[in-house]
């Protein structure tokens, strides 16, 4: 194990970090000396924000600058402290800065990290989580995760309590703001040995936490207190002045830490602010109190246990954490009614910070990382702690491997993908069997049908962990991993499902990644996450599945290109580019990969798409099944040097080169002969180049407020390139660009979005959680032609299909309910269930549709 990792839970009382020394040891991070940094942000009047106790102690003295829970206004844009507005994602940058801060003096830089979130938190929430790491300086690959994830890991390898591959565990979430219940479950185990966890089930209580159960003792205290010193209690519940305030503070400190010590004892005292005598709190008062408060989260904790299809009885078990879950009515009553003894701890605060610290690659965590920078918050100046050291031990700046190496198609993190999005594709070998003939400008409609077998369902040789197919053309690929770390490639005939041969990769891995096929190849990945053992892919040949020859890759980053008859491989390791023959696997050519002046070898590297590309099947990852051929084809490399080349792949050679163009962290897209890109953290502006000619970089189109950011850039139309941009998540806007550069064309509303599909001259966006997903979809003027509940991909030019949710797993099956949409029309056509189907594996062609079940392969038709 090397260096410090770093887990994060920012709750809404209370934020918890946990630091994992190199030697494998944990402690919580302290904050003047204690492990719980209170979640409190205050604005003082200079503009200043200060954060847990700090910000606690300065409220007693100005407590309408004070707000003790900013979590619980993520979905609002401000909090009002005093008579300023101050953007709530500057205060949960606060809380992050200082955590940043506390790490920085324990181990003198800032370590990798996860951070949590609730499960049931969407897109738009977890961008706000996204953009209060940036502004808080914390480095742009600090991984977000469930928090009922990071909880099954810490209940499974450091309680080492069982759960068994195929099991799940129930995490109930108390903590000060909210009751988050979720069911995990082991997919099997991962490539390091450990649990794959994945949230099947989520669901809670938004307004019911510690808080609520604090509301309800000061209201009951209330009565009392009023009975026998009415005053004292108006100016308690009614404060007008600083004084009063700070009392009312006082009195709810003391309620809550009454709450706490009922946890131990029977009876606890309350001191009143301007009473003599103390009142006192029983055990009793309190549980009954909060019977009918516990009596919603019981029941919808069994409620989410039910929509994972479980009873309780089948669960491996029911983990308790957070700072409310103290309290023993809760494990009480949770017990009696499902009949499921739960597991809490002594400090219920700690497993998910520590937890998270597993989501993090052990294999990729270096010595050292970069520092953070004082938090910028617009008018807020930052937070008051000293500056934190700007130059580190000399080593790499870590970051995590990216979720997906397409960058049409952004994927959530917690979505477990089928092998298309882990190699990006740019341009194949062949002319697409599936591409549709323009029909009077548009495409031909899809005459969509409902579901039936292309033949019999092809057994699988052993029960498989994981599966993926690759649809192409009048071939139906498919692969899947046993038990025994071995993975079977199968090819079937599209139009009879009859298997044509299958074959077995002569090498096992730790696990796998999946196959992409081209007209000329399949390649099949695997994944042995090491540093040292590189990672091998087989390039087998489709007509047989004989092994033709083999590479190696050593690290997620290393990206790969099938175009025409070469294979480009991409090496972080080396440096380099190489092009290879897809057929023999001789190296034709290599280029060295820019570097800028401190030696940063950093690179992007795109394939120039074309309209025909906008017009095939795309996987679930949105990333095209089967890419137009270029005639003349070519890549473009982005440097860390800020230069473009353009490479010709047949030869390696430079057939043009450009410096000051774009860095390679940017929004970037190749399409139809130009290159288009927007820096992320800028003011919106999209650049356009020239791909032929490399001239100046020309504006073509900025953004009238300097506020708004770039999310994503697609084109999307023969004509047009579209933007999503934003000044948060909860107004990004979608914006049709002609090629021209005369200014948007129309801008509609995509709150949540963060990806753009095109479908020949319609674009569409993607919103919503995973559980409750949302499309919509324009057409070229700007006219809505879609507007459903569930998940969509491309199927042509003109048509969609949508199914009812995001995929999960290439492990688990069920079944979905699917409909076809031509765009433009007013009706779906229903095309019935996908029976106990593994979704997120499904691939199609325009007319069939190959998916893995549990034992079986299986091709079914959708469309005449």
């Amino acid at each position: 194990m090397q260096g410090h990792a770093l887990g994060v839970d920012l709750g809404t009382s209370n934020t918890v970090a946990v630091l994992r020394w190199p030697d494998g040891r944990t402690r919580p991070l302290l904050f003047d000396g204690q492990p719980l940094l209170p979640s409190g942000v205050l604005l003082d009047e200079g503009g200043r924000l200060h954060v847990g106790h700090d910000a606690r102690r300065l409220a007693q003295a100005d407590p309408a600058r004070y707000e003790p829970n900013p979590k619980r206004h993520v979905d609002t844009p401000g909090v009002l402290l005093g008579d300023h507005e101050v953007a709530t994602v500057d205060l949960l940058a606060a809380l992050l800065a200082a955590v940043a801060h506390a790490a920085v003096e324990a181990v003198g830089y800032l370590p990798p990290a996860t951070l949590t979130y609730p499960a049931a938190w969407g897109p738009q929430r977890r961008q706000i989580l996204t953009e209060a790491l940036a502004r808080a300086g914390w480095p742009a690959g600090t991984t977000l995760a469930p928090e009922p994830v990071a909880a099954a890991r810490y209940f499974a390898e450091v309680l080492r309590r069982p759960v068994p591959v195929g099991s799940a565990l129930a995490v109930f979430d108390f903590g000060g703001g909210t009751v988050d219940i979720a069911v995990v479950r082991n997919e099997g185990p991962d490539p390091t040995g450990r649990a794959r966890f994945s949230v099947v089930a989520a669901g809670g209580v938004a307004e019911l936490g510690g808080l609520d159960l604090d509301a309800a003792l000061v209201e009951h205290l209330g009565h009392t207190i009023a009975g026998t010193d009415p005053a004292a209690w108006e100016r308690l519940r009614n404060p007008v002045n600083a004084a009063q305030w700070r009392d009312r503070r006082r009195f709810w400190d003391d309620v809550r830490g009454a709450k706490e010590m009922l946890s131990r004892a029977a009876v606890a005292p309350v001191a009143v602010p301007g009473v003599e005598k103390a009142v006192h709190l029983t055990r009793d008062e309190l549980e009954r109190l909060a019977n009918p408060l516990l009596r919603r989260a019981v029941m919808e904790t069994a409620a989410v246990i039910a929509a994972a299809n479980l009873r309780p009885d089948q669960l491996a078990g029911l983990f308790l954490v957070g700072g409310s879950s103290r309290v023993p009515l809760v494990a009480r009553m949770l017990h009696a009614d499902l009949g499921v003894a739960p597991t809490v701890l002594e400090q219920p605060e700690l497993p998910v910070a520590e937890g998270a610290l597993a989501e993090l690659r052990v294999a990729h965590i270096p010595a050292q990382a970069a520092a953070p920078v004082p938090v910028a918050a617009g008018p807020v100046s930052g937070v008051p702690t000293s500056p934190a050291p700007t130059s580190p031990p000399p080593a790499a700046p870590w970051s995590p491997p990216p979720a997906i190496a397409a960058p049409k198609r952004r994927v959530p993190r917690k979505l477990v993908i089928s092998a298309a999005a882990f190699v990006v594709v740019a341009v194949i070998a062949a002319v697409s069997a599936i591409m549709l003939l323009r029909n009077g400008g548009g495409y031909d409609k899809i005459k969509f049908a409902a579901f039936s077998d292309v033949g019999e369902p092809v057994a699988m040789t052993k029960p498989a962990y994981y599966a993926w197919t690759h649809a192409l053309g009048d071939r139906a690929y498919y692969a899947y991993q046993t038990d025994e770390k071995k993975l079977t490639v199968v090819a079937a005939d599209a139009k009879t499902g009859k298997a044509l041969w299958d074959a077995d990769m002569p090498e096992t891995a730790e696990s796998w990644k999946g196959i992409r096929a081209t007209p000329g190849a399949i390649i099949a990945y695997a994944d042995n996450y090491s540093t040292t053992v590189p990672d091998k892919a087989f390039v087998l040949n489709p007509d047989s599945g004989d092994v033709m020859w083999s590479f190696d890759l050593f690290y997620d980053e290393d990206k790969t290109f099938l175009v025409g008859d070469r294979l480009v491989v991409v090496e972080k390791k080396n440096h380099r580019m190489v092009g290879y023959g897809l057929a023999d696997g001789k190296q034709k050519w290599e280029q060295q990969t820019p570097k800028d002046e401190y030696d940063d070898f950093s690179t992007a590297v795109l394939g120039v798409q074309s309209p025909r590309d906008l017009t095939g099947p795309a996987d679930l990852t949105w990333v095209a099944l089967d890419p137009d051929r270029a005639d003349d084809p070519e890549l473009v490399q982005l440097g860390a040097d800020r230069s473009v080349r353009v490479v010709d792949v047949a030869t390696g050679e430079i057939r043009k080169q450009a410096t000051a163009v774009a860095d390679p962290d940017d929004l970037a897209t190749a399409y139809d002969g130009q290159l288009y890109t927007a820096k992320r953290n800028d003011t919106t502006e999209l650049f356009a180049v020239d791909i032929d000619t490399l001239g100046k970089p020309r504006l073509v189109y900025r953004s009238d407020d300097p506020k708004r950011r770039p999310v994503a850039v697609s084109a999307c139309g023969e004509n047009r390139i579209c933007l999503l941009d934003q000044t948060d998540s909860k107004d990004t806007q979608l914006i049709s660009v002609p090629l021209d550069g005369k200014g948007e064309t129309w801008r509609r509303p995509a709150v949540g979005a963060d990806a753009i599909l095109s479908v020949g001259s319609h674009v569409l966006v993607q919103t919503g959680a995973s559980s409750d997903p949302h499309v919509t979809g324009y057409d070229a003027s700007g006219e809505q032609v879609l507007d459903q509940a569930g998940f969509a991909s491309r199927v042509n030019g003109s048509s969609v299909l949508v199914f009812p949710q995001e995929p999960t797993s290439t492990s688990i099956t069920d079944d979905y309910n699917v409909v076809g949409w031509v765009l433009g029309e007013k009706q779906p056509v229903q095309l019935g269930a996908l029976g106990g189907v593994r979704l997120a594996s499904c691939t199609w062609t325009t007319s069939v549709i190959a998916c893995a079940g549990d034992k079986d392969l299986r091709l079914r038709r959708f469309a005449q």
